[in-house]
């Protein structure tokens, strides 16, 4: 990540059991563990009453701000299911007299989706892909681009299992430059594509984002790039239905999230099908416990299916 390092030069590091006081709200939270750290701060787990949260924290209060309103807007789209809810903004005094802006948001219970795919199976590829989707149109039709979309600010919750995003920071106006992003997920450092603030930037990142669960490892950029990563879309056989989607975002030949969604919707039917099709054929001698799960996956494509054309 291009990353900032004033955060480390200021040494500030919470411990847990430590007392975050709010300087205008006067709300106190108990720092439990750090969650992760960014270019623009630190996030860690905190407990108030009882009740657990996540506080992110930072000496740039500008940018706070900026993500502040970012998570109002969210709120505004779509009832606060694009990013977590936020609970609290204020500032806090170190003990040393500098001040620090900080926000508290709900903390997300969940899994990555590299853990859930190899749990549960590759079936659940398209369904996430759609959610996301769903979710990245809602986005950008607000005027906005996720700008740092990566695996780390995806999490996975249960019951039904839903993609969530989980940290907004480098969500940007379009047609403004890229604030924050990661290279792997970068179209910029790849060659094949600027750091615009444009739907096709994200949708770039949301091929990534699918390869990383099959390339945990990442990998690297070449002279030819796009070679490459068409080579690696097409070594992964989970991700073959998909491919044709997959290398046009790469190339930037979708416009508008929606227009990807609409053409995946079309995969999902055709793929449905034939599992459907396939489940026929092997009803007569196959476990009824295995059918049942054959189903299960069926009927969760088909809800979130359903629920676009709501």
């Amino acid at each position: 990540m291009k990353m900032n390092q004033e955060w480390k030069k200021h040494g500030i590091e919470l411990r847990p059991g430590m007392r975050i006081k709010g300087k205008w709200h006067k709300k106190s939270y108990v720092i439990k563990r750090k969650l992760g750290s960014g270019a623009i701060g630190a996030v860690y787990l905190c407990e108030l009453n009882g009740k657990q949260a996540a506080l992110k924290i930072s000496d740039k209060g500008t940018s706070m701000t900026v993500e502040v309103n970012v998570l109002k807007s969210l709120k505004k789209v779509q009832g606060n299911r694009l990013g977590p809810y936020l609970l609290d903004v204020d500032d806090w005094i170190s003990p040393h007299g500098t001040i620090y802006s900080f926000y508290v948001m709900e903390y997300l219970r969940g899994e990555t989706m590299t853990s859930f795919i190899n749990h549960h199976g590759r079936e659940w590829i398209g369904v996430f892909m759609l959610q996301l989707l769903e979710d990245l149109e809602r986005l950008h039709h607000s005027g906005w681009v996720f700008g740092d979309l990566k695996t780390e600010n995806l999490l996975i919750l249960h019951s039904p299992p839903r993609i969530r995003w989980v940290d907004v920071g480098g969500t940007t106006q379009i047609g403004r430059a890229i604030k924050e992003y990661t290279e792997f997920y970068d179209r910029g450092y790849w060659g094949l594509g600027s750091r615009r603030a444009e739907p096709s930037y994200d949708l770039f990142a949301f091929v990534m984002v699918f390869l990383h669960v099959y390339y945990p490892k990442r990998f690297e950029k070449s002279i030819q790039s796009e070679k490459t990563i068409f080579k690696k879309i097409d070594d992964v056989k989970s991700l073959s239905p998909y491919s044709y989607l997959l290398k046009k975002a790469i190339l930037g030949k979708y416009q508008s999230s929606y227009q990807m969604k609409q053409e995946l919707i079309d995969v999902l039917y055709r793929v449905q099908n034939r599992r459907r099709s396939k489940n026929k054929k092997k009803r007569k001698n196959t476990a009824p416990f295995i059918v049942e799960a054959g189903g299960i996956t069926i009927l969760a494509v088909s809800y979130y299916l359903f629920s676009l054309l709501l």
